[in-house]
């Protein structure tokens, strides 16, 4: 959605909104219309609909959706939050934030240089004793 159409809403105009073709929902301040996503969502409808017209960026979080489903969610942004409502919440801290990172080397951390070192140094002193004696 380019920025010049890009509609601002209320938390209120997304609670109350009649539109049978709008099922709105709002995650991370930005406004989606799922509407024409519900028969496809791999959860199900019901989810989405559980969610209309609410705030579902920590259950959106919580799941740890793909990058796929991330870059898919993009053709339904429909809008903004009105700056004034934004909360400008960051993904929850943990291995959902860290699996969703565009840099998925920071997600998988093996022990680091100084465990390799330490094993490194035990294996040597051990066959240097094994070899004196």
């Amino acid at each position: 959605m380019e920025k010049a159409q890009e509609k601002r809403y209320t938390r209120r105009e997304v609670t109350e909104n009649k539109d049978l073709d709008k099922v709105l929902v709002i995650l991370h301040d930005n406004v989606y219309n799922v509407h024409p996503f519900l028969n496809e969502h791999p959860g199900g409808e019901e989810i989405l609909l559980d969610h209309k017209g609410t705030d579902g960026s920590e259950d959106f979080d919580d799941v740890g959706h793909s990058h796929d489903a991330i870059d898919l969610m993009k053709k339904y942004q429909v809008g903004r939050l009105v700056d004034s409502e934004r909360r400008n919440k960051q993904p929850k801290k943990g291995w959902v934030a860290k699996y969703n990172s565009k840099e998925p080397e920071k997600y998988v951390q093996g022990p680091g240089m100084p465990f390799y070192l330490l094993v490194g140094g035990i294996v040597f002193a051990v066959a240097f004793f094994f070899y004196q004696f």
